[in-house]
C-alpha cells in the first residue's frame, strides 16, 4: 500500500498529519467544509458504502481520543484540501467522547465545528463585536445633571455663608488678636443643626491661617470632631502628634538651610557674615541640636500611656516653637458628656505654664446648656465670648441653595420650583440647611437616575419620602422581631393618645400582640433591656423616673416619625397579622 493512500476502515479516524503526503500549509487550512464538519464524525466516521455492522459498540476502541500529549506535536491538525471527503480528516475529541445505542459516536463541546465563525480554535465563543453595551454604559449614556456634586455636602466649605455676615466677623474681631501675636479670648458657638456653626468657623479658620502666612505670622488652627474624637486621651494624642508632625517638618527644613549654610561656609568663611553663627562650631553645634529634637520626639499611641505623659508630650509639643494656635473642638458637648470638663480645664489653664506659644478654644456645640454641668472655674474661662447662630428661615434657605446650585448643577437644570420646595421643607425642620442641602442633592440624584434632563418638584418630593424613610428604615428594618413587637406596642400606644408610656403600659400591650401572633412572650425585665437597646438606637427616648415609695420606673416616647416606622414593622412578614391585632389601651388602669 502506498504511503499517501488510505484504506478506511470502520468505526476508526486516522490522524491527518502527515498522513497525506503532502505538507499543510496555512491557506489549505479549513479550506473543504466537508472535511472539517462534524456529519462525518456522526455517522461513524466511515464511507457511506460500509454496512451497518462496521459501526457497532466496538467503534469506541478505535477512535482518536484526543491530540497527542507529546509536547513536540502539534495538537492543531490541519486539513488537507485533496482528502477524500468520506475521510475524516479533522476530528479533536475531548474525553467525554461516547457511543449511542444506534453505535454514533457522540461528541461534546470540544468536536464543535471548527469552522463556525463564532467559535475559536479553542472553542471559546468570541465576541460578535464591540457593540454589546456594558452594565454601566446605559447608565453614562445619558446627559449629567450635576457640575460639581461636592458643592452639596456638609464637608464642603464655601467662599462665601450668606445671612452669616454678622456671626462672621464678630469671629474676626475675637481671633485678629492672634494675627498681633497675642493671645485671643475663647469662643463658645451656640446653634441647632444644620445653622452654619462649623462651616462659618472653618471659613474664619482658613482666612485666619492664610492672613497669617501672608503677614509670616505664626498662626495654626487644629480642628477636632469631639464626636469622633470624645476622650481625653484621645483629644491630647491626636493634638500632640501634629504638633510633632509639624515641629519634625519645620526641623528639617531648617537642617537643610543649615547644611546649605555648613558646606558653603566650609568653602568660604566669609559665608557666615549676616547669620547667626559667628564660627562653624556654633552652626555644627545648632545642627547638632536640631538633629538631638527630631529624634527626641516620639509620636503619642491612640492607646497605652499615662494620660500625664500625653499631656506633657503635648505641652512640649506645642512650645516648640513661637506661634498662636486656636484649636477648634466641634461637637464639644460630646467631650464633656463622654469624658467630663477635664481636657477644657486643662487646656484653658494652659496658657499660664507655656513659654513660647499661645493656645484659644473654639468650642462648638447644638446643645445650649451644656455649659450647666461644667465646673464653674472652666466655664468662666471658656466662655469668655459667646455666638449664638439662629435657624435659617425660608427665604435665607432659598439663597443659599440657590448659591449653591448655581456652582453644583449645570445651567437649567433645575426648574424654578425646585429650590423654593426644598427650602419650604428644611424651613419646616427649625431651619435646617444641611437639611435642604441633602434634599436638594437627593433630588439631582434621583432625576440622575431616571436619566431625566432636568429636576422637577416631582423629585424634591421623591427625595423628601426617601430621606424620611432612610433615617428609620435601615435601624427597624433589621431590629429582632421581639424588639419590633416591644416597639409596635409602643406606636399603639402613642397612637391612642397615651403620653409619658411607662414600662408596663407596654409590656401589657406587647403580651397581647404576642398572643395575637403566636410569639413567644419574654419576662417584663427582657421587655426592659429591649426598650434599652430602642433607646440607645434613637428609636425611643426613655428616662428613669421615681415613683416615690412606688419604686422606678421609665417613661418613655417616640424619637422617630410613626407612620413610617409602623409602615416598615408592618413589611415583615414575620409579624403576621399584628396590623390586625387591636388590644384596647386600658393598659394604664391594667396595671
Amino acid at each position: 500500500m502506498d504511503e499517501g493512500e488510505h484504506t478506511p476502515q470502520a468505526g476508526r479516524s486516522e490522524d491527518s498529519d502527515g498522513e497525506t503526503g503532502e505538507p499543510a500549509t496555512a491557506d489549505d487550512d479549513l479550506d473543504d467544509p466537508a472535511s472539517s464538519s462534524t456529519d462525518g464524525v456522526t455517522e461513524g466516521s466511515a464511507r457511506p458504502s460500509d454496512s451497518p455492522d462496521d459501526h457497532g459498540p466496538d467503534t469506541d476502541s478505535g477512535v482518536d481520543t484526543g491530540p497527542s500529549t507529546d509536547p513536540g506535536v502539534d495538537t492543531d491538525p490541519d486539513t488537507d484540501g485533496d482528502a477524500d471527503p468520506g475521510i475524516v480528516t479533522d476530528v479533536d475529541v475531548d474525553t467525554d467522547i461516547g457511543v449511542t445505542a444506534e453505535g454514533e459516536v457522540d461528541v461534546g463541546s470540544a468536536g464543535r465545528d471548527r469552522s463556525s465563525p463564532d467559535v475559536d480554535f479553542d472553542g471559546v465563543v468570541l465576541d460578535d463585536g464591540d457593540d454589546n453595551q456594558g452594565l454601566f454604559d446605559d447608565l453614562l449614556s445619558g446627559e449629567p445633571i450635576f457640575e460639581n456634586k461636592e458643592v452639596l455636602r456638609p464637608s464642603y466649605t464655601p467662599h462665601e455663608l450668606p445671612h452669616r455676615n454678622d456671626q462672621i466677623n464678630r469671629m474676626a474681631t475675637i481671633l485678629v488678636s492672634a494675627l498681633r501675636g497675642e493671645t485671643p479670648s475663647n469662643i463658645l458657638i451656640y446653634g441647632k443643626t444644620g445653622t452654619g456653626k462649623t462651616a462659618s468657623a472653618k471659613f474664619v479658620s482658613q482666612e485666619l491661617e492664610s492672613t497669617s502666612q501672608k503677614y509670616d505670622v505664626p498662626c495654626e488652627v487644629e480642628y477636632i470632631n469631639c464626636e469622633v474624637t470624645d476622650t481625653q486621651y484621645r483629644v491630647l494624642a491626636q493634638l500632640a502628634n501634629t504638633f510633632i508632625e509639624k515641629n519634625q517638618q519645620v526641623i528639617a527644613d531648617r537642617l537643610e538651610e543649615y547644611r546649605e549654610l555648613r558646606s558653603e561656609a566650609a568653602d568660604d568663611h566669609g559665608a557666615l557674615a549676616g547669620t547667626e553663627f559667628a564660627t562653624l562650631d556654633e552652626l555644627d553645634a545648632r545642627i547638632d541640636e536640631l538633629e538631638a529634637d527630631a529624634d527626641e520626639m516620639e509620636e503619642v499611641p491612640m492607646t497605652g500611656w499615662p494620660t500625664d505623659r500625653v499631656y506633657s508630650t503635648f505641652f512640649e509639643a506645642v512650645d516648640y516653637h513661637e506661634r498662636v494656635v486656636v484649636i477648634m473642638l466641634d461637637e464639644i458637648d460630646k467631650l464633656v458628656e463622654k469624658s467630663g470638663d477635664d481636657t477644657l480645664y486643662n487646656l484653658s489653664r494652659m496658657n499660664s505654664e507655656l513659654d513660647r506659644s499661645r493656645i484659644s478654644i473654639m468650642g462648638i456645640s447644638n446643645d445650649l446648656k451644656f455649659t450647666d454641668f461644667l465646673d464653674p472655674r472652666v466655664k468662666s474661662s471658656l466662655g469668655e465670648e459667646e455666638i449664638v447662630f439662629p435657624p435659617y428661615d425660608a427665604n435665607q434657605l432659598r439663597d443659599i441653595l440657590q448659591h449653591r446650585a448655581d456652582i453644583a448643577f449645570k445651567e437649567e437644570a433645575l426648574t424654578d420650583d425646585v429650590i423654593p420646595l426644598c427650602a419650604a421643607f428644611a424651613a419646616q425642620e427649625h431651619g435646617d440647611a444641611r437639611r435642604a442641602l441633602d434634599l436638594l442633592r437627593t433630588a439631582g440624584e434621583l432625576a440622575e437616575r431616571s436619566q431625566a434632563e432636568i429636576v422637577a418638584e416631582k423629585h424634591v418630593r421623591q427625595a423628601q419620602d426617601k430621606i424620611e424613610l432612610d433615617r428609620v428604615v435601615e435601624v427597624v428594618r433589621t431590629l429582632p422581631t421581639q424588639s419590633k413587637i416591644v416597639l409596635f406596642a409602643v406606636i399603639l400606644l402613642e397612637k391612642n393618645g397615651v403620653h409619658n408610656i411607662n414600662t408596663g403600659e407596654v409590656f401589657n400591650i406587647y403580651k397581647r400582640l404576642c398572643e395575637e401572633i403566636d410569639a413567644d412572650v419574654l419576662t417584663q425585665r427582657r421587655v426592659t433591656d429591649l426598650i434599652s437597646e430602642l433607646d440607645m438606637l434613637g428609636i425611643v427616648n426613655a428616662v428613669v423616673v421615681s415613683k416615690g415609695r412606688y419604686g422606678r420606673t421609665k417613661e418613655m416616647g417616640l424619637s422617630v416619625p410613626v407612620e413610617e416606622t409602623e409602615a416598615v414593622l408592618l413589611s415583615d412578614s414575620r409579624l403576621g397579622d399584628i396590623e390586625n391585632a387591636q388590644p384596647f389601651v386600658q393598659a394604664r388602669f391594667d396595671n
